[in-house]
Formats: C-alpha cells, structure tokens, sequence
C-alpha cells in the first residue's frame, strides 16, 4: 500500500522586522515518530525533491537546530507524527523573510519534509553538520507569494 504525504506550509510576516510565523499540517507520514523539516535553497520540486537543493544558508554556517545560534536559516528541527501519520508544527523563522532583497529571503525556495529524524546537527559526522542525517525527501513545496 502506497501512502502519500500531503499538506501545507503557511507563512506569515508582520512586517520586516517580525520573524516569519510558520504554521504546518502535514498527512501520511509514518506514524509515529519524528521526521525533519527544512527550507531548501532552491525552489524545484523536480526528481521527488532531490531538485530543491541543499538547506537554505545564506550565512554559510553548519546545520544545527531550530534553537541553535550557529545553524542554516532553513533549520526548522522535527515534526512530530501521531499515530495516524499526522503532524501539526507551528515554529518562528528567526532567519528567513518574505521581505524582497532580505538575506533570509524565502520566497521562490522549497520546504521539505524528510523520512528521518534531525539530529539536530549533534551526530558525530560531516552529515550531520549538513543535513541532520533526516534521510530521504517525502513531500516538498515551494514558498510562493500571497498578498490578502
């Protein structure tokens, strides 16, 4: 049986000087456990997401946690599945802006959902401190603009 993973990503930002409220929902992830979450650099969802790149880190730094001084702007740690395979996750991007010409400008890039847990960056191994060790890509989407 084939389970597909499905949902939305909603971003919102006050103004320029607010950090990026992000609400997710996501379906079909294998119950239950931990899979990491992260914007991605480029904003293709071509070849099961493999086309959206690396993590977003416009600051070249190593991959850390959504707490972390010292991460990627696209580190946003774990969701949480339940039992059913459905997650909710409601974080703050400190890092990123839907502000044109900001450095953590997220508009046009892809927010990826991983089969894996992040490690957060605490692993051990080079991996780690690019990806988190999360594992495959499940479902992506690319952050687009809306003006209400």
């Amino acid at each position: 049986m084939t389970v597909t993973v499905s949902g939305q990503v909603h971003l919102h930002q006050a103004s320029q000087s607010e950090p990026v409220e992000i609400i997710v929902s996501i379906q079909g992830l294998k119950p239950p456990g931990l899979h990491g979450f992260h914007l991605h650099r480029d904003g293709s969802t071509d070849d099961d997401c493999k086309a959206a790149g690396p993590h977003f880190n416009p600051l070249n730094h190593t991959h850390g946690g959504p707490e972390d001084e010292i991460r990627h702007a696209g580190d946003f740690g774990n969701i949480v599945a339940d039992e059913y395979g459905n997650a909710s996750y409601r974080i703050k991007g400190t890092q990123i802006s839907l502000c044109p010409g900001s450095v953590g400008y997220s508009v046009g890039r892809a927010f990826v959902v991983h089969a894996g847990t992040d490690d957060l960056g605490k692993g051990g191994n080079e991996e780690s401190r690019k990806t988190g060790n999360a594992g495959g890509r499940l479902a992506c989407c690319v952050v687009e603009a809306v003006n209400n």
